[in-house]
C-alpha cells in the first residue's frame, strides 16, 4: 500500500498544494467537458430541444452525482486523517465501508429513479418540447449510476492518500472515448440527448475499471472480490457523521439550481437552452477552485491528523491566491467575451442574446466562489462539514432562491435579475464563513480526539 501514500505533512506548503492540486484540476476540468461536450455537440448537430433536453435531464443527474461526490468528500477527509495520525486499520476499513456503501445505494437509487423520472421533471417546468428528451438524457445517466458512483470513490480514495496523478489519467481517456462517440451517436446516427447520455455512460464506465484494473495490478489494500465488500459499523458511523453534511450540501445547492432553473423554464426553450449552456460553462469555469479547495481538504486532513493546524492554515491561505488569480480571470475574459462563449454552444441570435443577458450578471459569482472553496476546504478538511452544510443551506435556499425570484420575476429583470441570485448568495456565504474561521471554533477535533491527544 506504500506506493498510494503520499504525505502531505512535510515540505514546502505551497510546492504540494500545487504539485497534488494541478493534476485535480486538470482532472476535473476534463471530467466536466464530458457534460461541455455533449452540449456543443448537440448544438451543433441537433436543435435547441434536444439541447434542453441534456440540459435539464443533465440537472436531475448532477443532483445524484453532487450527493455521492459529498459522501466521498468525507471519505477523503477521513482517509487523510488517519493517514496523517498512522492509524492502518481504521484506514483499511474505512476504504472497504465506503465501497460497500456506494454499491448498495447505486442500485437503490438506480431502481428508484426509474420510477421518479416524469414527477422530478414536471416539478422543474420541463418545456413539453423537450420533455421526452430530457427524460432519456436523464434515464440513460441513471443507468450508469454505479459508474459514477464507483468513479468519485476510487478518486477519493486515491487523492485521500496523496494521489492525484492516476485519477487524471483515467479520467483523460475517458473523455476522449466520451468526445468520440458523441460525434458518432449524435453527430452521424442523429441520436440527440440520448446519443449524448449514452456516450457518457460509457465513458464513466471506463474511467471506474481502469480505476480498478490498475489499483489491482499494484496490489491495493482492497481487493474488489465480494468477500470484501464489508460494512464496519464505527467506520459507517464517522462517514456518514462527516461525508453526509457535505452530502446534502451538495444535493441543497442542486435543489437550489433546479428552483432557478423551473424559474427561468417558464421562460421558454430557447431560455432553457441559453441558461443550460451558461451552466455548462460555469460548470468548467469554477472547477479550478473546487479543486484546489478539494487540495486543501485533502492536505488539512492530514496535517490536521498529525496535529499541525498552522500548516492546514496555510495551505487553505495559499489556496486562496491560486483561486483567486484563475477566478479573477474567468470573470474578466467573461465579462468581454460572452457572445463567443455561447457561440460555441449554438450560433442562433436569440439563444445567444438570452445566454449573454444571464451570462453579465451571474458570472459576477466568480468573485466570491473562490474565497468560500477555499474556506471550506479547511473546514471540511478538519471535520467540521456541518457548517459547510449550514451556509449551504442559507445561501443557496434562503438567499438564491428569493433573490433569482425577486429580481428576476418580481421585479421583471428576466434573465438578467436570474443571474443576480447565485452572486448574492455567495456573498452572504462567505461572510458567514469569514465570521466562522475567525471564531477558530473550526479547530476542535472531531475525528481522531485521542491520537490528538496523544500526540
Amino acid at each position: 500500500m506504500a506506493q498510494f501514500e503520499n504525505n502531505l505533512t512535510e515540505g514546502s506548503v505551497a510546492k504540494q498544494l500545487i504539485r497534488f492540486s494541478l493534476p485535480f484540476i486538470i482532472s476535473n476540468i476534463i471530467q466536466s467537458f464530458y457534460a461541455v461536450a455533449d452540449m456543443i455537440i448537440v448544438g451543433q448537430f441537433s436543435d435547441e430541444i434536444n439541447m434542453s433536453g441534456v440540459n435539464i435531464g443533465g440537472q436531475v443527474t448532477f443532483l445524484v452525482t453532487n450527493a455521492v461526490i459529498g459522501l466521498c468528500v468525507g471519505a477523503t477527509v477521513l482517509i487523510g486523517q488517519y493517514l496523517g495520525s498512522g492509524k492502518k486499520n481504521e484506514l483499511k476499513d474505512t476504504i472497504g465501508t465506503l465501497f460497500s456503501t456506494l454499491l448498495v445505494l447505486s442500485v437503490v437509487i438506480t431502481v428508484s429513479m426509474m420510477y421518479l423520472d416524469e414527477p422530478m421533471l414536471r416539478l422543474i417546468n420541463t418545456p413539453e418540447a423537450s420533455f421526452n428528451e430530457a427524460k432519456s438524457y436523464f434515464n440513460v445517466t441513471m443507468l450508469g449510476t454505479i459508474f459514477i458512483f464507483g468513479y468519485n470513490a476510487l478518486s477519493a480514495v486515491m487523492r485521500g492518500m496523496g494521489d492525484s496523478k492516476n485519477p487524471l489519467t483515467f479520467v483523460i481517456i475517458a473523455c476522449g472515448v466520451n468526445v468520440v462517440l458523441d460525434l458518432i451517436l449524435v453527430a452521424k446516427f442523429n441520436m440527440g440527448a440520448e446519443g449524448a447520455a449514452i456516450a457518457t455512460v460509457i465513458s464513466q464506465g471506463i474511467s471506474m475499471i481502469l480505476c480498478i484494473l490498475y489499483l489491482k495490478f499494484k496490489n491495493f489494500i482492497f481487493d474488489f472480490t465480494l468477500s470484501s465488500f464489508r460494512f464496519h459499523g464505527e467506520r459507517l458511523l464517522m462517514l456518514l457523521k462527516i461525508g453526509v453534511p457535505t452530502l446534502l450540501n451538495n444535493i441543497t445547492v442542486s435543489i437550489s439550481f433546479l428552483f432557478l432553473l423551473g424559474f427561468i423554464n417558464n421562460l421558454g426553450v430557447t431560455a432553457s437552452a441559453a441558461v443550460g449552456a451558461v451552466a455548462k460553462y460555469n460548470a468548467f469555469a469554477i472547477l479550478p477552485p473546487i479543486a484546489i479547495s478539494s487540495a486543501i481538504s485533502a492536505m488539512s486532513a492530514q496535517n490536521f491528523g498529525a496535529g499541525k493546524v498552522d500548516r492546514a492554515v496555510k495551505t487553505m491561505k495559499i489556496g486562496i491566491v491560486i483561486a483567486i488569480s484563475i477566478s479573477y480571470t474567468m470573470f474578466i475574459l467573461t465579462q468581454l467575451f460572452p457572445e463567443y462563449i455561447l457561440k460555441a454552444f449554438n450560433d442562433n441570435e436569440e439563444f445567444i442574446q438570452a445566454g449573454v443577458t444571464y451570462i453579465r450578471t451571474f458570472s459576477f459569482d466568480y468573485l466570491t466562489v473562490p474565497l468560500i472553496f477555499c474556506l471550506n476546504g479547511l473546514f471540511i478538511g478538519t471535520g467540521h462539514t456541518f457548517f459547510s452544510l449550514s451556509i449551504g443551506i442559507i445561501s443557496s435556499l434562503l438567499v438564491r432562491i428569493p433573490a433569482a425570484y425577486i429580481f428576476g420575476d418580481l421585479l421583471g429583470m428576466g434573465l438578467t435579475g436570474f443571474g443576480l441570485g447565485a452572486p448574492f448568495a455567495s456573498g452572504v456565504a462567505f461572510i458567514l464563513a469569514f465570521i466562522y474561521y475567525k471564531s477558530g471554533k473550526w479547530k476542535k477535533q472531531v475525528i481522531i480526539k485521542k491520537e490528538i491527544l496523544e500526540i
